[in-house]
């Protein structure tokens, strides 16, 4: 994969921008060090509100601890899911929102798609643009990752168990520090196609 990898990154930074997919199939193919290393270096170099650079990251390649996090998640989420039964309900939302409920209730469910690698990206507590810096260096990862010919995908379900206490005294994330954007990296099974864009809404140009 190595030799391939290089090949990938001669890709231009549009490229990157729309080709980058989620994705949440990938091969059994491990992401290496260096590489994990690169995607970081990569994140690092994001744009970042008073040079504060207010993040750090968790690096978890342990399949055994990614389904544990992942059962544990989808436990939580089924909860939210009841609590929200209501808004579920709406007619825009009901279709995604049964899909989503008999996914994380059907125990093969993982939410991190079999991906190898999880890449979490964590906010310092350092000034009130923590957060957006954090999701800065998530884009940058994963564009970063698209251009080395590997897939990501943000995984959202995997918030709320990574900010429990419990795990976070497990991935060493100090108390006052947030898990912002769960990452996962892998070698896609193959190609995704894309999704449509609706052309940019502008609501006016001041000239």
């Amino acid at each position: 994969m190595a030799s391939s990898i290089e090949l990938e990154s001669s890709r231009g930074t549009f490229d990157a921008i729309y080709q980058r997919r989620a994705v949440r199939s990938f091969t059994t193919e491990p992401v290496t060090e260096a590489t994990v290393r690169r995607l970081l270096d990569a994140a690092v170099h994001a744009p970042t509100a008073m040079h504060l650079e207010p993040w750090a990251f968790v690096v978890i390649q342990d399949r055994a601890a990614l389904r544990r996090y992942s059962d544990q998640a989808k436990v939580i989420a089924q909860g939210e899911a009841t609590t929200h039964r209501d808004l579920l309900k709406a007619p825009t939302l009901a279709a995604s929102a049964s899909e989503h409920l008999r996914l994380l209730s059907g125990p093969s469910f993982d939410i991190f798609h079999g991906a190898g690698t999880l890449i979490l990206i964590c906010a310092k507590p350092l000034g009130s643009f923590a957060t957006a810096d954090c999701w800065l260096a998530a884009e940058n990862l994963m564009l970063a990752g698209c251009a080395l010919g590997l897939g990501t995908c943000c995984i959202g379900y995997a918030v709320p168990v990574l900010n429990a206490p419990d795990v976070k005294r497990e991935l060493g994330i100090p108390e006052d520090v947030t898990a912002v954007a769960p990452i996962i990296v892998g070698v896609p099974q193959g190609p995704v196609p894309g999704v449509p864009r609706r052309p940019p809404e502008i609501l006016r140009w001041v000239r």
